[in-house]
């Protein structure tokens, strides 16, 4: 049995890969995409991370909205792909993105558990509220920080920084769950008590930062924190 992760005042999430599943889109438009949805997804969301980290080196942020259109329109240019009316269907589902079926599940539990819950994110205000919403999680979530209000993206330290001023803890007594694991490592760098999401069977990445703890879904989560 893991051993558990003491002394934590806050849980906060990254969006997308950890609650909210990036491969939705595609997936949904499968029959349109002709084979190529799986490709597609992969493509598309490595570019996005891309263009952020790109973005950020060359302090030419803009938000994560058109990030996500750019790394799309990329994607189907590779792919040979010609469909504005797919396109606008992969970028209208990619607002409403499905949650991972133990999201609301485990946000409720950690929130009757009396942990402060909360989303830190690349995703713009505007995209967040509408998966939020979609997942029907406000209830149990404290608050939503996207990096939209310091104009940079993970894994910059000030990304970091948010969760620590907004929620009042400090960074040893919040514990930062990231499916994407150059951001488990970054959150851990920085201060965080991590647990890697490895939704995906990735490996560890070769930067600064180990997670204290992995684990494949949300759902291991609370008896990690005691519950």
């Amino acid at each position: 049995m893991a051993a558990k992760i003491e002394d934590i005042g806050a849980c906060v999430f990254d969006a997308y890969g950890t609650l909210f599943d990036v491969n939705a889109a595609a997936a949904q438009c499968r029959d349109a995409l002709g084979g190529k949805a799986d490709e597609l997804s992969a493509l598309w969301r490595t570019r996005q991370l891309e263009y952020t980290w790109l973005r950020s080196l060359m302090q030419e942020y803009v938000e994560f909205w058109q990030v996500t259109g750019d790394g799309l329109d990329y994607a189907l240019a590779v792919l040979g792909i010609e469909d504005d009316a797919l396109r606008q269907r992969l970028m209208d589902i990619y607002m409403r993105l499905d949650a991972y079926p133990e999201v609301k599940d485990v946000l409720t539990a950690l929130k009757v558990g009396g942990f402060k819950t909360a989303i830190l994110s690349n995703g713009s205000p505007k995209m967040l509220s509408s998966a939020v919403e979609n997942a029907g999680i406000n209830e149990v979530l404290d608050d939503t920080f996207s990096v939209d209000s310091i104009g940079i993206y993970k894994p910059h330290p000030s990304v970091y920084q948010m969760a620590v001023d907004g929620l009042g803890v400090n960074a040893e007594r919040i514990c930062f769950m990231s499916s994407n694991a150059w951001d488990a490592a970054a959150a851990a760098n920085f201060g965080f008590r991590v647990v890697w999401v490895n939704r995906f069977g990735q490996p560890q990445e070769r930067i600064p930062g180990d997670p204290e703890q992995v684990i494949q879904t949300l759902e291991a989560l609370p008896p990690l924190l005691g519950l």
